[in-house]
Order: C-alpha cells, then structure tokens, then sequence
C-alpha cells in the first residue's frame, strides 16, 4: 500500500509542477524554484548518509549548523542584489574588481559543479544496477560530458535546457513522496514501541569539522538568483531567494529528523547509501531515487554548463565565442573526472562556491564601510566580516568524506 501512496504522490506532485498553467505564469514561482531546485538538487540525495557516517545521530545538528552558514551567505548575496547592483557597471572601484573576480571564480566552481553532477548520476546509475565500478564511472561521465559539449558547441543548450523543468518537477515530485514514505514509517516505528536512536559512533573532532566545511555544496544553489537580474527584478528576486532557502532548511531539517532512525555503522562515504537506507521503507522508494537522481544531475550539469559558458561570455568581454567556452568547459571537466573521485570532487565544489561567497562577502563589507546610510550599518560591519572568514576556513580547510 505504501509503494502505491508513494508512487501517487510523487505523479501527483510532479504533474502538477511541470504542467500547471498558473505556476507556469506566475513569476514568483519561477523565481523560488530556480534557486529551490538548486539548493535541493543533489544535495538532497547526498546529505543524510555522509552527514551520518562522519557525525552519526547529530547529522541535524550539523546539518542546522550548515544551513545556519548558508542563510548567513545568502543574506549577503540578496544585500548585494539590493544595494550593489545598481553601482556594479559603475566605475572600476575595488568593489567592482572583486565582484569581477568573484565571476572568474563562479565560473570555475561551475567547472567543478558540472563533473561533480555527472559524477554523482554515474553513480547512482551504477547503484541501480548494483554494480559500482569506478572506471566505468568515468567512463560514462566522459561519455555524458562529450554529449553535452557536443551538443553545446553544436547547436547551443536551448533544447536541453528545456528538459531542466521537467527533471526539477520529478525530483521535487520524489521529494515529497518520501518524506510521507518516511514519515509513515516512523509514526509506525513509534506507534509499535521499535523506534530509537542508533547506536552508532557519534563523535565531532577536528576531522570531522573539515569534513562539515566540505559538505557546503549540499546546500549551496541560492547564488542563482543573482544572476537571474535578465529575467526578475532585484525585491522579486530577493524575496523568493529568502524564501527557497527557508522551504529548502525546513524539508533539509525534517529529512535528516526522519532519515535518523535508519543510521547504522558502515556508512562511510558512500555518496548512494541513500538507495540502501531507504530499503526497509518501501521497496519501490530506492528505484524512484536513483531515477529522479539520474534526471535531476543531468539537467543541474546542462543548467551549469550554460551558466559557465555565460560567465566565460561575460568575462572575456564576449570575445570569446560560446561553442569554444564549451570546448574549455569539456576539456576541463573531463580532466577533472579522470583526476578526481565523486567524494573528493564534492570537497572541490564546496570549496570553490566558498571562495566565490567570500569574495561576495567582501564586496558586501565594501559596499558597507562607503555607504553610510546602509540600514543596521554597525551589525553588518560585524556580521558580514565573520561569515566572509568562515566561508575563507570552508575555502582553506574542507575535507572530503572518507
């Protein structure tokens, strides 16, 4: 019965995002969704078994403890939405030139970003058919990053692109259907007297903070509404941006909360644990993962494919033709998957979005200490300092999950 209810709610939810006319229309929801999506893309499918084999049973608290940074980081992008964008193309001041740099850096993170997808979809794909091998892993993201190049220095992303909408309305589908999955499942746990904490080693040393710092990337996408200034404007933008990060803290929150009880020893780092932690929910649970997983990590490496290509575009002044930044972004990406793993590559990633939310930050500190009449000026001139330091000590000191 459960794999039936399971099944209907995620048709259900997924139909309706993917072909509702009034969400469709509606400009709010597309800019929710954009950075929603992100930050819930595979970060999701990821977070509960690294965050349980580094940490054991206070994965929530650390997780908490991320999204806390995060919201911290994001506060400072929407300040910048707000009160830098309007002075961004005005004059070449140190604000200017760091934010510039902060698009070189954005650029590269996306470089890693999209071999970290297709990394973590080979994955995943190998664990549907129970046979990991890290060989072929590469072997099929070299094929699918050959693919979207391909196609990118060919005929340009558009078509692809129009897939994004579709995988995001199925992952989000699989989203809902197995947080009831999981909520059911501990209601009856509790109901029958079964539920408890695991016993499993739960201890945070210097280590295990370095792993945390590495694990940014599980909540990081809400940058997106930065550079969606084309298409909504900067209170739109703001407003939505606060409120996927809030959505995304909840269900990141309840997750973890639900997937508690299904911690054991030998997690270790395996990126696909999920699909075997949620065996003893319902049979059909871990098939419908690593589908929605497959489809949500192809469509985040086209969107970051074409976010690089614009940024290499946007830094080189357009002197760069787009199907040769596709042909750097190939030949960059699969030198990364042949020279990296899926564990370590999620370290890379977290750490380069940290370098690029630092230097937003100090964008963020200069646009303070000149204008005066910045609202909460002195709390800034306090708050913006220290997450721009503890964005710098995810830069310095992430680890990845061993």
């Amino acid at each position: 019965m459960l794999n039936v209810l399971i099944l209907i709610v995620t048709v259900t939810v997924a139909s309706y995002l993917a072909f509702s006319k009034r969400l469709g229309s509606s400009a709010s929801w597309q800019a929710t969704v954009t950075p929603l999506a992100s930050i819930m893309g595979s970060g999701f499918l990821i977070s509960a078994p690294l965050l349980a084999g580094t940490v054991g049973y206070l994965a929530f608290f650390c997780m908490a403890a991320l999204l806390l940074l995060a919201y911290g980081v994001g506060h400072i992008i929407r300040f910048n939405i707000r009160h830098f964008e309007p002075i961004e193309n005005n004059g070449h001041g140190a604000a200017q030139d760091i934010a510039f740099l902060a698009r070189v850096v954005l650029a590269g993170a996306y470089f890693i970003s999209v071999a970290y997808y297709l990394q973590l979809l080979a994955a995943f794909l190998l664990s549907l058919i129970n046979k990991p091998d890290p060989t072929i892993a590469n072997l099929i993201t070299t094929t699918l990053l050959l693919t979207i190049g391909g196609i990118g220095m060919w005929r340009g992303l558009g078509k692809l692109e129009k897939l994004e909408s579709y995988a995001v309305s199925l992952n989000l589908g699989m989203i809902a259907a197995l947080l009831v999955a999981l909520g059911i499942y501990n209601i009856k746990l509790l109901s029958g007297g079964a539920w408890q904490i695991p016993a499993i080693p739960t201890t945070i040393n210097l280590h295990d903070t370095r792993i945390l710092l590495g694990l940014l990337i599980v909540v990081q996408g809400f940058e997106t509404s930065r550079y969606l200034g084309d298409e909504h404007g900067p209170e739109l933008r703001i407003r939505t941006m606060r409120a996927a990060q809030l959505i995304s803290s909840v269900i990141y929150l309840v997750f973890i909360a639900l997937m508690t009880v299904l911690f054991h020893s030998g997690l270790n780092a395996d990126v696909t644990a999920i699909i075997n932690l949620t065996r003893p929910v319902a049979a059909v649970l871990p098939v419908l993962l690593a589908i929605a997983a497959i489809g949500s990590q192809f469509s985040a490496a086209v969107a970051d494919n074409l976010g690089a290509g614009g940024l290499l575009e946007d830094v080189t002044h357009h002197k760069l033709p787009v199907r040769y930044a596709y042909l750097i972004i190939l030949i960059i990406t699969v030198t990364l998957t042949w020279e990296t793993d899926v564990n370590s590559i999620i370290a890379y990633a977290s750490r380069a979005f940290a370098l690029f939310y630092f230097l937003q930050s100090l964008v963020a500190v200069l646009v303070v200490i000149q204008d005066h009449s910045v609202p909460q000026r002195s709390v800034k001139l306090i708050l913006f300092p220290v997450i721009a330091l503890l964005c710098l000590l995810v830069f310095a000191f992430g680890l990845p999950a061993e």
